[in-house]
């Protein structure tokens, strides 16, 4: 998990676009066997389904950042 961790504040950019193409394309595949709408309308959606999902989760990192730094801070001045 720390690797992780480590190389996501390393690789920020790359790692919200990679979320945002992969859930593009979860969200492609997911509508093409559930609805009849044009591809046009597909792509629609599924950038925002990407958009949403990308910003719960830069808002969820926000929080967690947040906390984390505050707790550090707390420690510290113990």
């Amino acid at each position: 998990m720390e690797g992780l961790q480590s190389w996501v504040s390393e690789h920020k950019l790359s790692s919200i676009g990679t979320l945002w193409a992969t859930t593009v394309g979860v969200s492609l595949a997911y509508s093409r066997t559930r609805t009849p709408l044009k591809p046009s309308l597909r792509l629609i959606h599924a950038r925002m389904h990407a958009q949403a999902f990308t910003l719960a989760v830069l808002s969820g990192a926000a929080v967690y950042h947040y906390y984390d730094k505050n707790s550090n801070d707390q420690t510290v001045h113990k």
